[in-house]
């Protein structure tokens, strides 16, 4: 097995370790659904499994259909998610012994591809990231889940690096001028990262670091969310019927602010970028700040755009993987880390915190790239565009570094806010700025 294969298995492993690790648990637990904007977590748990036999053992190995019976059963398309705790879901036990009969199977495909055959699916392994990627997507949604259960034992208290909330400016300048968004190289990125296409924006500012809980608080106290004068109408009328005066999990007790984090309740840490807000929550603090959100061309260029190389970046600060003293991921706090704790993460404009930490809410609508091709099948993305979800970037504390690069898309509506997203700043700079390059 070549080394491309030995780092395929690993990553197989690791994310049904995590998969497993996140199910482990009562049955009533799984079975329950605790939201409607959820699934029950044991339909994730087999919807895991299903996906991995659809597109590995069928599509790519051609084995005949384990379980076809129950297909429609977990397929996201034709089973909503209001409906899922009606079905006659796979109990627990089943559902593990059912994913593990696929992952078997899965390995030895494996063995026997040709990752440098003409099949797209086989080349570069890219069906074996397509399921990856899907199944750490799939355990972020589940620990969504689990915050919204408040389920203790997930909290995971592992110190990040400390903060430095004060160290340099609070914005970074981002020249004028073309650079080049999305990929056509990167073996694992999905449809909607591609082609890779030149955008020519003027001059802007963004912010250094995510907004911070104590600076939204901050918004809350001036009456943000009493004024429609931050709002846009959609969103004030969401705000108004909705009721909401905080982030999700956020609770006040005299002049302190408290938040539930997986049953814990506890202070909510100023110093932390906030989470759990909306898009029009996002969209409203930033006109209150006197600035918007960034476009998604414009968070992407601040992220990877290497002027001076005349490249996109994999990461902020180069192609090497991330590692736990550049970026917050892969669920190894169970929250965000302090403000300005990564600055060897920081990107080639001075931006830092732009992976991990966060999902980032952008200005911009879920839209296909100029050449963009449905691969390997319509439903992953294209069925999403339009103008009804916003694009998110950067990923956050809860995401796998398989599942994170500069050029990854997420999107969702702008009303939901059990996500672990929150937002950073922009602003268009004036020609003054612009003509002498910032702070010059």
């Amino acid at each position: 097995m070549d080394d491309r294969k030995d780092r395929i298995a690993a990553e197989l492993v690791a994310v049904r370790d995590r998969s497993l690790a996140y199910t482990d648990a009562d049955d009533e637990l799984l079975l329950r659904q605790h939201s409607p904007i959820m699934s029950p977590l044991v339909w994730d748990l087999a919807h895991v499994g299903n996906y991995e036999e659809l597109w590995v053992l069928r599509a790519a190995g051609g084995i005949a259909p384990l379980r076809p019976e129950i297909d429609d059963m977990y397929d996201a398309f034709k089973t909503p998610r209001r409906n899922r705790p009606s079905l006659p879901l796979l109990r627990p036990d089943e559902a593990r012994r059912y994913i593990a009969g696929v992952r078997g199977r899965v390995l030895d495909v494996l063995e026997a591809i040709d990752l440098d055959g003409p099949d797209p699916l086989h080349r570069d392994g890219f069906v074996f990231g397509l399921v990856i990627q899907h199944e750490h997507q799939h355990d972020e949604t589940m620990l969504a889940t689990l915050q919204l259960s408040g389920r203790p034992g997930l909290v995971r208290d592992g110190e990040p690096p400390p903060g430095r909330p004060a160290a340099g400016p609070r914005e970074v300048f981002v020249p004028a001028g073309p650079f080049r968004m999305g990929t056509d190289t990167l073996p694992w990125a999905y449809d909607n990262e591609r082609a890779a296409h030149v955008v020519d924006l003027p001059a802007y500012w963004i912010d250094r670091y995510p907004v911070s809980n104590g600076e939204y608080a901050a918004f809350i106290a001036d009456g943000g969310y009493d004024d429609p004068r931050w709002w846009t109408p959609e969103g004030w009328e969401w705000r108004c019927r909705t009721g909401v005066t905080a982030p999700l999990f956020w609770e006040r007790d005299g002049d302190t602010w408290w938040r539930m984090r997986f049953g814990r309740i506890e202070p909510v840490p100023m110093d932390e970028p906030v989470q759990h807000v909306s898009w029009f929550e996002a969209d409203a603090y930033a006109r209150w700040a006197g600035k918007r959100l960034p476009t998604e061309a414009e968070w992407e260029k601040a992220c990877g755009w290497d002027v001076a190389a005349g490249r996109s970046r994999r990461y902020p600060w180069g192609d090497e993987e991330p590692g736990p003293d550049r970026a917050n991921l892969g669920h190894r706090i169970a929250r965000p880390a302090p403000i300005g704790a990564y600055p060897r993460g920081a990107s080639p404009c001075g931006a830092e915190q732009m992976i991990g930490d966060v999902w980032e809410w952008t200005a911009s609508w879920f839209l296909p790239y100029p050449g963009f091709r449905a691969f390997p099948y319509r439903e992953y993305s294209e069925v999403f565009f339009g103008h009804r979800f916003r694009v998110l970037r950067g990923g956050s504390w809860a995401t796998d570094p398989a599942a994170v690069r500069t050029t990854f898309r997420n999107w969702d509506f702008p009303i939901r806010r059990q996500i672990f997203a929150g937002f950073r700043c922009a602003r268009t700079a004036t020609p003054q700025e612009a003509a002498r390059g910032g702070w010059a």
